[in-house]
């Protein structure tokens, strides 16, 4: 690995470095510093407004989406280059939380399947932030079994009607498009009678629940059809080849998530700092720091794993699946995290909210959302398969309908 920046490098990072000096939205610096997995919120403004007015106004400049093509709206740079922007960009980066989904998972797979006057039309819109998208996989009978889904799509002319349901679809409340796999062949193997389409979420039909979390928050919802109809112009892909197609989605969704996912260490180690237990600071407590190393151990990890990859990006190579490495890990890293603070905090930790708990509830709003983190993006299950199949190349796991046809696969209640 090479931690050194090459000199054109140097000079991206400190022309990336001034620009947002310049114009990032100081006022909500402090706030956004602040924030932890499970609560990112701005008091008096509307986090989705300042998100898309901070996205506009990198986009104006040229610094939405780097590497993207300028045609679609990016800047056509290296990977390292979005690299070096998202360490420059700092706690303003945790803006760019609400397209993740479009930037990082819907406009590569339109990017590869859509056709040219199409991604002219919606790619710059969802690169500058004026179009919100999300991503319609997971349904209640599937779960991360994505070629287990039931949403049905069948042809009547030029149109495609669907009918079904999606759930956990992130943003959806808030999208103006999203991107959807759905069955069309119920005949053949799962993975090979699906088809991917591309719909405005306001079309007639479509209708949006929030899902109530634990924590108060509503970020997933279920998403129903009931006789939507898709123009075939907005087929992603060929008729029964959506499984090919999602795949291009599931490798970005995973490099998305598995490269962002926050352990909760440095907070818990700031904690620990400051905190007094009743036989002195618990930084100083053997059994504190027993448990604080551990963590610093796979943060550290963690770490080098993802510096791995950005030197793999450097020298212009394609990182692997080695990126499940980082989801798996945070993801339960940080539960164990939150549930040891609150240990720490004993009655106190059953407080929560940001004016009644210590440290504003960080780690209350951490423990609530850590388990949507280790489904999002494939569950811990899934990554393991990933790890050991595609990592270490052990033998692949057992899959007993995989050539069965759908409609014959035994189950209770298929609709």
């Amino acid at each position: 690995m090479n931690f050194d920046d090459t000199p054109q490098e140097a000079a991206f990072r400190a022309e990336a470095k001034a620009w947002i000096a310049a114009n990032a939205p100081k006022q909500y610096e402090e706030e956004l510093s602040k924030a932890s997995l499970g609560r990112v919120q701005l008091k008096g403004a509307n986090i989705l407004e300042v998100a898309k007015a901070w996205q506009k106004k990198k986009a104006d400049a040229g610094w939405a989406c780097l590497h993207w093509p300028k045609e679609y709206g990016g800047r056509g740079s290296s990977p390292i280059e979005r690299v070096i922007w998202q360490q420059e960009e700092g706690p303003f980066g945790r803006l760019s939380a609400m397209f993740i989904i479009g930037h990082g998972m819907c406009g590569p797979t339109m990017m590869a399947f859509a056709g040219e006057e199409q991604k002219r039309t919606f790619l710059p819109p969802l690169a500058s932030g004026e179009k919100v998208w999300c991503q319609l996989f997971s349904e209640p009978a599937g779960g991360s079994d994505v070629a287990g889904l039931r949403t049905r799509a069948e042809k009547h002319g030029d149109e495609w009607v669907i009918n079904g349901q999606k759930i956990w679809t992130s943003g959806a409340h808030y999208s103006d498009y999203g991107i959807l796999l759905t069955r069309t062949d119920p005949t053949v193997p799962k993975h090979k009678g699906l088809t991917m389409f591309f719909l405005d979420m306001k079309s007639p039909g479509v209708e949006v629940r929030p899902i109530k979390q634990a924590s108060g928050a509503s970020d997933f919802n279920e998403v129903y059809f009931t006789d939507v109809r898709i123009p075939d112009s907005q087929r992603l892909g060929n008729v029964n080849d959506g499984w090919n197609v999602s795949l291009t989605t599931l490798m970005n969704e995973r490099m998305s998530i598995g490269a962002g996912v926050s352990t909760g260490f440095p907070e818990l180690l700031d904690y620990c700092s400051s905190l007094m237990l009743e036989d002195g600071p618990a930084i100083e407590n053997r059994a504190v720091r027993s448990r604080l190393a551990n963590w610093a151990v796979k943060a550290s990890g963690l770490k080098y794993t993802s510096m791995r990859a950005i030197s793999a990006l450097s020298k212009g190579e394609r990182p692997g699946p080695e990126n499940s490495i980082g989801k798996l890990v945070a993801g339960s890293m940080i539960q164990d995290v939150a549930a040891f603070a609150l240990d720490l905090q004993g009655a106190a930790g059953a407080l929560n909210g940001p004016d009644d708990a210590e440290v504003a509830g960080k780690f209350q709003a951490m423990l609530l959302r850590a388990p949507g983190t280790r489904v999002e993006g494939g569950t811990d299950e899934i990554m393991r398969n990933i790890i050991a199949e595609r990592v270490l190349g052990l033998p692949g796991d057992i899959r007993v309908d995989k050539d069965v046809p759908f409609n014959k696969i035994p189950t209770k209640g298929r609709a």
